[in-house]
């Protein structure tokens, strides 16, 4: 039996734990070598206190050489080539075409996110000089800019093994922070965790990190989870996956003595409202693209369109039969593993068995037990407020069209609304006349507002939110895409009546770092003259 076992740079390839897991590849259901073990309590405190002590270390670290450390960490990336594509196909079920996609845009993030700290204004500089001739009170020098929050704990995806995993957004923005991070790596796809962090390990050596500012642990149980929320060392949670995991992991952090934030990312249900001029011109489009975008990648992705509001009407009916022609004509894919999969047809058949849902079409399957079949389905807006359990999310390819009879019924769905990640609303100039009030009402349910297109696609960069109200995340305010990102693992620091000797080089009077800076209330990169120089 082979067992992986090397640890270094507080990396932990395999535990002295008791609980072994393998791999799974999804189209054959068999397992992947190597075996792995479940990271021991020892190891994961290793690991948390190897990330304190090099977090003092690597907070000091300048821009410059953070930024080269996340440029070589993509490079190392790319050199893994070939085998990481293949390695995570097998491991996850995805394509490979999917993969290099992905890989890209992991490599492209950490890029960006060097940009940015090299450009320094995340580090949001604000000066107030000092008045001490002010009257009845002197005014002192205030100077405030961000820091580093300390080491971090993220929890790798399932969905997305490369750009929310080991060194996805994440890791990526907390590294830019200056933070150190501890990964606890999705057991769905434990050696493309391995070759990612092998990544991250040896940029860390030429670049000259110090020891301890990346390590990963393995386990499939909530234990190894818990554990590392739990550890005094760690100032922060990044996490991608369900309401249920998300919240449990919460609701840990704020039992701690010293409670923590956790960035949870949780999923939604991406209502889409196709208003009626909408559906009547635009019907065969609507119904070709919601089916493309429910379908990607076997529905898998959080930004999967659950629900679909339209008005009763023949331009309806004619949508419906476009929808079930497209859907019939689908055949499904593998998923992740066969928990989702068993998942995804449990939460199917509830929903099917619920009072007022009708089929309108369901696609064709595959022999796996991972198999995957999209489904539509059909409800009046009446009935749809009487089960609570139709607004859960089902991780898959399905959605649920909701029959309104009035256009009232759009402003009422909508300020019902849980928190989403993204609405989306189709309309013509007509429809935004009409329902000019309704994007005020959507603007305080979701972290992103589409018109004329579906969710499914995050555009890495600087002005995309991914984020929304509870119970989408659990803090609207944060984002776990773009450069915002960064913001979640920074503090603000005011130093009063500081010399310009000890003030970081961020906040001196000559502006080595030529960042902008809030300079008594105006922006500027200009020196600050003092004494009337």
């Amino acid at each position: 039996m082979e067992i992986s076992g090397l640890q270094f740079i507080g990396y932990t390839k395999s535990g002295k734990g008791h609980d072994q897991f393998y791999g799974i590849n999804p189209k054959t259901n068999k397992n992947i070598k190597p075996v792995f073990l479940e990271a021991s309590k020892e190891e994961i405190k290793n690991a948390c206190d190897l990330s304190v002590n090099a977090f003092y270390e690597f907070r000091k670290t300048s821009s410059k050489n953070k930024a080269e450390f996340l440029n070589e960490i993509a490079s190392e990336i790319d050199k893994l080539g070939n085998n990481l594509i293949d390695l995570c196909s097998m491991e996850t079920g995805l394509s490979k075409n999917r993969l290099i996609g992905e890989r890209a845009r992991t490599m492209n993030q950490l890029s960006m996110f060097a940009d940015l700290i090299m450009e320094g204004n995340h580090l949001d500089a604000r000066i107030d000089t000092a008045i001490p001739g002010r009257k009845p009170v002197p005014k002192s020098d205030l100077r405030q800019m961000q820091i580093p929050l300390g080491p971090v704990g993220v929890f790798s995806a399932t969905n997305f093994p490369l750009a929310f995993s080991v060194t996805g957004g994440d890791t990526a923005s907390a590294l830019a922070a200056g933070c150190t991070v501890v990964v606890k790596a999705n057991p769905s796809h434990p050696e493309t965790s391995e070759l990612v962090a092998s990544a991250i390990v040896s940029a860390a050596k030429k670049t000259g990190m110090p020891d301890g500012i990346f390590s990963m642990i393995h386990g499939k149980s909530n234990h190894v989870g818990l554990s590392l929320v739990k550890h005094p060392a760690i100032k922060a949670i990044g996490f991608t996956g369900s309401f249920k995991g998300g919240k449990a992991l919460f609701e840990t952090a704020n039992l701690r003595k010293e409670p923590i934030p956790v960035y949870a990312e949780m999923g939604s249900v991406n209502p889409v409202f196709i208003l009626p001029d909408a559906l009547k011109q635009k019907t065969a489009d609507i119904a070709n693209g919601l089916v493309q975008s429910v379908t990607l990648g076997a529905g898998q992705f959080c930004t999967n369109p659950g629900i679909c509001f339209s008005i009763n009407s023949d331009a309806r009916n004619d949508f419906l039969k476009k929808l079930k022609h497209n859907i019939e004509n689908n055949t499904g894919n593998v998923m992740l593993n066969e928990r989702i999969s068993n998942s995804y047809f449990e939460n199917i058949e509830k929903v099917k068995n619920v009072h007022g849902v009708k089929l309108i079409a369901e696609g064709k399957t595959i022999a796996s037990k991972c198999s995957s079949r999209a489904t539509f389905l059909d409800i009046s807006y009446v009935d749809y407020e009487k089960n609570t359990d139709l607004k859960n999310e089902i991780f898959g390819p399905s959605t649920l069209s909701i029959k309104l009879n009035t256009n009232q019924e759009f402003y009422d769905a909508a300020r019902k609304l849980e928190g989403q990640l993204t609405i989306s609303v189709f309309c013509t100039k007509k429809d935004i006349q009409e329902f000019k009030e309704l994007i005020y009402i959507l603007e305080l349910k979701a972290g992103r507002l589409i018109i004329n297109g579906f969710p499914t696609g995050v555009e890495v960069c600087h002005s995309m939110h991914h984020g929304g109200p509870f119970p989408a995340t659990t803090d609207s305010r944060s984002t776990s895409v773009g450069t915002a990102a960064i913001k979640r693992f920074l503090k603000p620091i005011c130093y009063q009546d500081f010399s310009q000797d000890l003030l970081p080089d961020a906040l001196k009077n000559d502006n080595p770092l030529n960042i902008t800076r809030l300079v008594n209330g105006k922006l500027t990169k200009d020196k600050i003259k003092v004494n009337g120089e």
